[in-house]
């Protein structure tokens, strides 16, 4: 006996069908890493760890809304966080992260807090559990893989984390040949910011990274010195 098919079977199939692409469609999306800035308003991240490196500065990780969300911050840019100084008058600051939209679930921020600087006293005073206003992406330059044939970095202080930004995008990126040279100042040995991750970066790609360490000295001449010598040429530079 032959069955017939009528029209509300093939109806009811059709909508079963695009139920499953539906579902199939809705799970796909939530795995896909979902950027968490607001270039507009701010939103706030909880302090999830803090972790002292010397007497005046800390590294500060915020945990994203889930595990495989990202921050959405393109490479050479930055962020804006907003907190309150020693009087309670709101204040706002451009900060580098140290991470990268590869480091899933999290961003961290490295922060050498001054004596008399306003945002200093905010994270001075954060603690685990707390929350930072953070708004973004700020910021004119863009990285993109294979922009220039080297980059010259010249960074002081607490200046290195935009520096350390775009050199770990650079040297992780497999098909980017980029070769980056650093020259980074500062006053004494303990003042050097992310030094084990430099080195790190300078031990795991020694053909594409160098970093040179100036301590309390006049460092225009010793930066064109030491490129002249290594390249032989002129190099792209970025701003600090």
């Amino acid at each position: 006996m032959e069955l017939l098919q009528s029209p509300t079977v093939e109806i009811v199939g059709i909508a079963v069908a695009l139920a499953a692409v539906a579902a199939a469609a809705y799970i796909y999306s939530n795995k896909k890493p979902r950027d968490c800035l607001d270039p507009e308003n701010f939103k706030e991240f909880k302090l999830v760890q803090r972790t002292q490196l010397s007497h005046n500065v800390a590294k500060f990780r915020f945990a994203l809304p889930t595990p495989t969300s990202v921050l959405g911050l393109p490479i050479g840019q930055h962020i804006s966080c907003r907190g309150r100084d020693g009087q309670g008058e709101e204040v706002i600051k451009p900060y580098t992260p140290t991470t990268l939209d590869s480091d899933l679930g999290h961003f961290e921020l490295v922060i050498k807090m001054y004596p008399q600087g306003r945002m200093s006293h905010h994270f001075r005073e954060m603690r685990v559990g707390d929350y930072l206003a953070v708004k973004g992406p700020k910021g004119r330059f863009k990285y993109q893989p294979g922009q220039v044939r080297a980059f010259g970095m010249l960074a002081g202080g607490s200046g290195i984390t935009p520096m350390f930004q775009v050199a770990r995008a650079i040297l992780e990126n497999p098909k980017d040949r980029t070769k980056v040279h650093l020259i980074y100042a500062n006053v004494t040995l303990e003042d050097i910011l992310l030094k084990e991750e430099l080195d790190g970066l300078a031990r795991d790609y020694p053909d594409r990274f160098k970093v040179f360490y100036v301590l309390n000295q006049v460092i225009c001449l010793v930066f064109f010195s030491i490129f002249l010598e290594n390249f032989g040429s002129p190099v792209v530079g970025l701003p600090f």
